[in-house]
């Protein structure tokens, strides 16, 4: 937990909305805000000074600023901070309706839920074992696909591609060579 608190929380810059030129820079970490801005002057506009809260409302919008000032408040949403491997272990003990609702919380878990990882996992670890052709038809498909695929359609799905691999080498062989049919000139 320790590195986490050291770790910033939010940190976001941008140039400021027209006809302002400036940079500005918001960091927050768990012990402090740090704002900086670097004024640009192109011509000798006189702008107003606003207060930091409305300079931040102005120049990232009110999303932002209320965000900051959440974490400010001590509310920092850590769990969206863990890594992903870390999320996917969560996720692997969730149920598939459980997963659904996970990912219309926000668009990181979303993201995340709808992921060929998170799919690859979750076969993975209802069946035994994955034969290797359900893992080319994996990659052709998608895992999600495989997963709610049941077993009798997938053997039908790969004995198809079997029969269109060996006739397309098949057509290949025969397409090639001398009429005779051998492989090898003579």
């Amino acid at each position: 937990m320790a590195k986490v608190q050291e770790e910033s929380l939010l940190e976001i810059g941008g140039q400021g909305p027209a006809p302002i030129k400036d940079y500005y820079h918001l960091l927050i970490t768990s012990t402090q805000v740090i704002w900086r801005w670097w004024k640009i002057s192109l011509r000798g506009i006189t702008q107003r000074i606003f207060g930091r809260q409305h300079a931040v409302k102005i120049v990232f919008g009110p999303g932002i600023l209320n965000y900051s000032l959440d974490l400010c408040q001590g509310q920092a949403d850590y769990l969206l901070r863990l890594p992903e491997s870390i999320h996917l272990k969560i996720m692997s003990h969730l149920d598939l309706e459980d997963v659904a609702r996970l990912a219309g919380t926000c668009c990181r878990f979303k993201q995340l839920c709808s992921s060929e990882e998170f799919w690859e996992q979750t076969v993975r670890m209802h069946w035994d074992t994955v034969p290797a052709e359900v893992e080319e038809l994996a990659e052709e498909l998608g895992w999600r696909n495989v997963f709610f695929t049941n077993k009798l359609q997938l053997q039908k799905q790969i004995s198809r591609r079997k029969q269109r691999n060996q006739s397309g080498r098949a057509h290949h062989v025969s397409g090639h060579g001398s009429g005779s049919g051998n492989l090898y000139p003579a």
